[in-house]
């Protein structure tokens, strides 16, 4: 698999946040968000092709059994479901951070699916070339729905405006008994002072609609840094 990263850290979004784990970038994207915060897999994607043996190898080193596989999108990575095989195998929590736009049946404790909103879609960015396919892949109840049948989930929405909200209302009503405790929403920034100014009213609208507020605990600790 290509791999951009691989570290430990504390998970800084969703359910986990504070827990110590491992993270494992996978790197390629079939989407292009403009405020993607880890260009170095999507926009221009970079890194080492590894066996799973060495990744595995690299895992035994830290000192956590909770694997976060991220990207990039790691659904879209070739031997992605015989990896997380081999992690089930070791007894490891597998969290996959996904944009839910691609489904396999892959083994993992916590599905955290990020679909993408209209708020996502590169119009401006290198000329708007991306920003058609974007809108066309970038929203599949259908994944989010198999995901979410299969195991343990939370739905992680990216909220740059107020109006951002109402698309995520929208989308939960064509899913099936979503549960509202496992809805978060996140304010879209890479700096302090850019969450502080959103949050402000973001907390506000989960208190409004009784979803999650989602900080972003590593931005708050080591700024927008790789391998944080």
């Amino acid at each position: 698999m290509l791999i951009s990263e691989n570290y430990c850290s504390l998970q800084g979004e969703g359910l986990l946040t504070g827990t110590p784990s491992v993270f494992v970038r996978t790197s390629g994207c079939n989407l292009r968000c403009w405020f993607c915060d880890s260009g170095y897999t999507s926009w221009q994607p970079e890194g080492d092709t590894l066996a799973i043996p060495d990744i595995l190898a690299r895992l035994a080193d830290f000192p956590t059994r909770h694997v976060v596989l991220t990207g990039g999108e790691p659904l879209i990575a070739p031997e992605i479901e015989e990896f997380c095989r081999h992690l089930r195998r070791r007894d490891y929590h597998i969290t996959v951070e996904t944009a839910a736009t691609v489904f396999k049946p892959i083994e993992c404790d916590l599905a955290s699916l990020s679909p993408k909103l209209s708020n996502s879609t590169p119009h401006q960015r290198e000329g708007g070339r991306f920003a058609e396919r974007h809108e066309q892949l970038r929203l599949r109840p259908d994944v989010i729905l198999a995901f979410m049948e299969r195991s343990d989930y939370q739905l992680k929405f990216v909220i740059d405006k107020p109006g951002d909200v109402a698309e995520v209302v929208q989308l939960l009503d064509q899913l099936a008994d979503v549960d509202y405790a496992k809805v978060l929403l996140m304010p879209q920034g890479v700096t302090r002072e850019e969450l502080h100014q959103r949050g402000g009213w973001l907390v506000d609208e989960c208190k409004k609609h009784g979803f999650r507020y989602c900080p972003r605990l590593h931005i708050e600790l080591y700024g927008n840094q790789r391998g944080t």
